[in-house]
Formats: C-alpha cells, structure tokens, sequence
C-alpha cells in the first residue's frame, strides 16, 4: 500500500476546498447539511475541481505569499 503524504497543512486544504465549494455554488448547503451529509456527486465535483485547479490555485497563494515577504537582495540565478 502506498504511503500518503500531506503536502499541505489542513487549514490551507480546508480554504481550498471552501473556495472552490464557493465557485460551485455549495457553500449554503456545506453551510447547513455539514461535510459528512453532502451528497457524493457534489463533493466530487468539489474533489475534481480541486485537482483540476490546484496548480493555480497553490500558483495564487505563493505569488501573494511572495509579494508579502521581504524582498531579497540576491541576484537571480538566469
């Protein structure tokens, strides 16, 4: 069996999920059925989402990650 690792932390996962839950429309139902009563063909569409966007999605957080960080003085390696 292969071993699953989380690469990232659960909150980040957690506002992942709530975003992309909010893009389709599924925040009010989250809201009052909770995770665990949501019907199965909308958490796939939230799961499919999230591995069709994830990319861009991680791409948004670091670049607005990056530009609140210090900048550094180095010079770039190309």
């Amino acid at each position: 069996m292969a071993k699953h690792r989380n690469l990232l932390n659960a909150s980040l996962r957690d506002r992942f999920k709530y975003e992309v839950a909010e893009g389709l429309g599924l925040t009010s139902a989250i809201e009052n059925k909770g995770w665990a009563d949501m019907p199965t063909k909308d958490l796939g569409r939230i799961g499919g989402t999230i591995g069709g966007n994830m990319v861009k999605v991680m791409i948004r957080h670091a670049e607005a990650s990056l530009s609140d960080a210090p900048k550094s003085t180095e010079k770039p390696l190309f």
